[in-house]
């Protein structure tokens, strides 16, 4: 195969490897470190009402567009009342309805976000808003205002500015008196921006949330006002004329309906209440992608059994050893003996730690090398005599393992992790070479072979590596391109 052909399938491993890990990780949520937590809040109302002697039909807005916020999940507490979610004009609608109630009833909602920067769900765009209807002499007033500020301003946004300026200044000329002779409260105020908004035909609503930071035992709604300039809405401080929300603002519903309506019931109060909880950042994405329907989490290592998980935490990191032997090998020039053994021994390194499992190791081949040399003088075939040292790497662990336990060394109790089969192969490939080109070059092959392991279980061991590979396995398509083009290096090695 040409070299081009090579560096394009290398190129397109690595494309294919990225892409999905970009999608992962920028579109699904899952974090690159593994004690990564996000801050979740939990926004509980309780709608109380006492019941009247008829069927209870309750409507409560919900949060619809939370621009800056993810929602993780939400559910409803309520004995013995139907609930669904629908959808109205001012977005969506939590409901409930029972046949009959008896005495105070209480039902609660409860919903939980977290921040996400990437969401910016914009809204449709509105129609310009009908002329209000104001009575003299609100309307002469109105009139006035809009006019002046409108001379007064050059755009949307910053007639907004000064339409909030001028109704909140401390000292108000008499038409914005006037017109906030009847505002009696925050709603009221914004209420009255907005009518003046529509009298200048720019679409204006009226936005409730909540400015979410620590535990709130009572919480309270806040009124902004939302102005839409032509191409996307802007936010507004009533209070203030500032744009923009405050930060972590969860915007719980938009329009002027009242936030419950309750049919049937009376004395209606509806109280809120915020949580802060940390949790894991993988399971807010599992969550996340099992709503969505994503086809991914289908194929998410984290939708196994813990078991398996288990195994293939190990499995999957073989690769990093695999690129560790061939760099050694092929860039830097480390002479070692088999392709694999390294890496194998580098996996029981994991379970010995490495000092124990060095010296566990050079023991075994020491000794099923001093085994091979005395079965030499029998003159064996190949296989019998590979058996035999296999049966005799055994028969050394079983004799190591109980001479440890019997000194209270249970370190060497691990020896039985190391691959028997990879220790026979090297002490009879170690032998081999010991004869055919002499004990320096053995011990530099063997040496390196512990050289190439250490490393392997340097980079194998690596808690962030080994979570960034099973949160994201299509990354081995990225090891995978670069062992091709390593096998097509054919220049100088370092050593």
């Amino acid at each position: 195969m040409k070299q081009r052909y090579v560096y394009v399938l290398a190129a397109l491993l690595a494309v294919i490897g990225l892409s999905v890990f970009v999608y992962k990780w920028q579109v699904l949520g899952f974090p690159l470190s593994e004690d990564q937590e996000k801050s979740v809040w939990t926004i509980e109302s309780a709608v109380h009402f006492d019941s009247g002697p008829g069927s209870i039909k309750v409507q409560l807005h919900v949060p619809t567009l939370t621009p800056g916020f993810r929602m993780l999940n939400e559910n409803s507490v309520s004995r013995g009342y139907g609930f669904s979610i629908n959808y109205g004009s001012g977005g969506r609608e939590a409901q409930w309805a029972i046949r009959r109630a008896d005495g105070e009833q209480t039902i609660y909602y409860r919903i939980s976000v977290y921040e996400d920067d990437t969401v910016d769900e914009s809204d449709t765009t509105p129609p310009f808003p009908p002329l209000p209807v104001i009575n003299e002499p609100l309307k002469t007033a109105a009139d006035v205002l809009v006019a002046d500020v409108r001379d007064h301003s050059a755009d949307t946004a910053s007639f907004t500015t000064e339409l909030l300026r001028r109704l909140n200044d401390p000292s108000p000329d008499p038409n914005v008196e006037l017109l906030l002779s009847g505002a009696n409260s925050d709603a009221d105020f914004v209420d009255v921006a907005r009518t003046m908004l529509a009298s200048a035909r720019i679409p204006a609503r009226t936005v409730h949330g909540f400015p979410l930071g620590s535990r709130q035992r009572n919480a309270s709604l806040v009124s902004w006002l939302e102005v839409h300039d032509g191409d996307q809405w802007l936010y507004f401080n009533p209070a203030t004329g500032e744009p923009n929300l405050p930060d972590r603002f969860l915007v719980w519903w938009r329009g002027n309906e009242p936030l419950v309506n309750v049919e049937g019931g009376s004395n209606v109060q509806v109280d809120f209440a915020i949580q802060t909880n940390h949790l894991d950042a993988v399971a807010i994405a599992e969550t996340q992608v099992a709503q969505r329907g994503a086809t991914a989490v289908g194929f998410s290592l984290y939708s196994l059994p813990i078991q398996t998980q288990a195994v293939y935490a190990v499995l999957l990191m073989i690769p990093i050893g695999a690129l560790v032997m061939v760099l050694m090998r092929n860039i830097v020039g480390v002479d070692a003996f088999g392709t694999f053994m390294p890496v194998l021994i580098a996996l029981a390194f994991r379970e010995t730690k490495l000092f124990w499992g060095l010296v566990l190791f050079t023991t075994l081949v020491a000794l099923g090398l001093s085994i091979r040399f005395l079965l030499d003088r029998l003159r064996l075939l190949l296989v019998p005599r590979l058996s035999a040292v296999l049966i005799v790497v055994v028969i050394l662990m079983m004799f190591i393992s109980l001479a440890s336990h019997r000194m209270g060394m249970e370190t060497g109790l691990s020896v039985a992790l190391f691959p028997m089969v990879i220790i026979a192969m090297t002490i009879e490939r170690m032998s081999v070479v010991w004869e055919e080109r002499g004990a320096v070059d053995a011990i530099r092959a063997g040496l390196g072979s512990l050289l190439v392991a250490v490393a392997a279980y340097i980079f194998m061991g690596m808690a962030w590596l080994e979570h960034l590979i099973f949160t994201f396995p299509e990354l081995l398509l990225v090891i995978l391109a670069l062992v091709v083009l390593a096998g097509r290096y054919t220049g100088y090695r370092l050593t």
